[in-house]
């Protein structure tokens, strides 16, 4: 008992300071992309990433949520890397596709295609912390994302420095990622996988299909929440756009640490779950979402009193002090958004996708719609109130939901239970 403490403590930490280093990259890029490219380099950055972070769902497909969660284990570490080299590939694709349907300027084009094989590292090397995770050794994807993370920012900022050129400096931080992928995940999960484990194409293809409402869930979760941005993409100039990455920015702590909350109790949930425990079940996720909330309260008041003025301080923007309220409002809104991405889990765990497909596909017209309305006419202001419609939204369906989900869920594991005795 005592082991597994130690186990759960080390793996807890490190994959806080992994995840941790590795969600706050974006805020640190932007920030050196704003004091020594400019704000207009800023905004191009800022809505190149968003589209990164949306073609990044395609390279996870289902991501580590469902491979660690994989009850019945029918489905082969190798198949899920020949799965996940597809999805990438297939990532990179669109990716191309999109710079050219949105008729970029050939500098937007190459940093937002490049920032796309950025995230693309990314998105393979989560295969290799899956099977870790499955090991007990998530502790090991926190020391890989903390070497990227530490080690692609301090290279992206060198290069940048000298040479003031976005693309340069992303290529180096893709360099970065792909040594280590080689020199240190590569290595672990060389010992973990069986060699004489034969690749299942049927897999392969299967995980594409059974795998395909979480992938689906994911895609529209991301956009909606980068919806504004390209509504501020078609309708407003590139130093509206960085100021509202500026804005929007701090808002990624909720859910940042909601992953960090989250993540070491996957395989609990598991657990918790085959053993056909709801009550214990539902009481973990009601202690998770408690603390949430707890945050999401803290993070507001602090955003009102000293928000802008830290953030003009760290991007050295003076305009950031107009945007008090909208910064409060923005970080609340994040708040209902990770109280549903709380659910997502649970009901992913339960295997409840098509559900929260239909949830997501109702999201995101809300949001398109939203946007772009409200964007057209009230610029930030608009990009901020359609946020928090869109959000709120979300959350009351996931809320309401859920409850009937597990109501059905523990009605029938009593029924199940009779039957047995």
């Amino acid at each position: 008992m005592e082991q597994e403490k130690k186990i759960f403590l080390k793996n807890f930490i490190w994959n806080i300071l992994g995840t941790g280093l590795n969600s706050f990259n974006s805020l640190f890029f932007l920030i050196i992309v704003t004091r020594i490219n400019g704000v207009n380099d800023a905004g191009i950055f800022s809505i190149c990433y968003a589209t990164a972070l949306i073609l990044y769902t395609v390279g996870l497909y289902s991501g580590r949520l469902c491979q660690v969660t994989d009850i019945e284990n029918k489905v082969k570490d190798k198949d899920y890397i020949i799965n996940r080299i597809t999805s990438c590939i297939l990532m990179m694709i669109l990716a191309i596709f999109f710079v050219f349907i949105k008729g970029y300027t050939i500098y937007k084009l190459l940093v937002c295609i490049l920032l796309c094989l950025y995230k693309a590292t990314e998105a393979f090397a989560d295969i290799f912390y899956g099977i870790m995770q499955k090991n007990e050794l998530l502790y090991k994807s926190g020391q890989s994302l903390t070497i990227k993370s530490l080690g692609g920012l301090t290279v992206f900022l060198i290069i940048d420095i000298i040479c003031k050129n976005l693309i340069i400096s992303i290529l180096a931080a893709i360099l970065v990622n792909i040594i280590t992928m080689l020199i240190f995940d590569f290595i672990i999960v060389k010992k973990l996988v069986n060699k004489e484990e034969k690749i299942n194409f049927s897999n392969v293809i299967n995980i594409f299909k059974t795998e395909f409402f979480v992938f689906a869930n994911s895609f529209a979760g991301i956009y909606v929440l980068n919806a504004p941005k390209y509504a501020i993409d078609t309708y407003l100039t590139e130093d509206m756009q960085a100021m509202f990455g500026y804005i929007i920015m701090p808002a990624t702590v909720i859910s940042l640490f909601t992953q960090f909350i989250f993540m070491p109790y996957l395989n609990k949930l598991k657990e918790l779950y085959e053993k056909k425990d709801m009550k214990a079940f539902k009481g973990l996720a009601l202690k998770i979402k408690i603390s949430v909330l707890a945050f999401g309260a803290f993070a507001v008041l602090a955003a009102y009193v000293v928000g802008p003025e830290v953030l003009r301080i760290i991007y050295g923007v003076k305009d950031l002090l107009n945007y008090r309220i909208n910064l409060c409002i923005i970080i609340a809104s994040h708040v209902f958004y990770a109280m549903s991405y709380i659910n997502l889990v649970l009901l992913t765990t339960t295997r409840n996708t098509f559900v929260q497909f239909v949830i997501y596909v109702i999201t995101m017209i809300v949001a398109f719609i939203g946007s772009n309305v409200l964007v057209k006419a009230k610029g930030i202001d608009g990009a901020t109130l359609s946020c928090t419609i869109t959000l709120f939204a979300q959350f009351v369906m996931y809320f309401v939901i859920t409850k009937i989900i597990f109501y059905r869920i523990e009605k029938r594991f009593k029924l199940e239970e009779k039957v047995e005795n």
